[in-house]
């Protein structure tokens, strides 16, 4: 499994399970064509506002909510071609964590 954070072309942050999607038969002509993204969650964050003057934030504590990327479907896999991607990176330890607890990853 190797759960990535994929920043899409659209501006929005997907976490998943991704695959290379490859194509061609013979392994010189092979060629990565796009991505499968298992389980993708969108991730939205943002700084919490507090009225109060007893507690300041720490600096760069954020609000961080995983929901499903594509609500109205059924399919747990979801293609996505290269040209949508605009970078894939690795995900905080804690943000991963959240996610697979969010979608019932268990480790080992």
């Amino acid at each position: 499994m190797s759960i990535k954070l994929a920043l899409l072309k659209s501006g929005e942050t997907v976490i998943s399970d991704a695959r290379e999607l490859i194509i061609g038969e013979k392994v010189e002509d092979q060629k990565v064509c796009g991505y499968i993204l298992d389980r993708p969650h969108k991730i939205e964050y943002r700084r919490p506002i507090l009225l109060s003057e007893e507690r300041e934030l720490p600096e760069g504590e954020l609000q961080i909510t995983l929901s499903p990327w594509i609500l109205l479907t059924s399919d747990t896999q979801v293609p996505v071609p290269t040209d949508w991607i605009v970078t894939i990176v690795e995900p905080l330890d804690s943000v991963k964590e959240m996610y697979e607890e969010r979608v019932g990853i268990e480790n080992d």
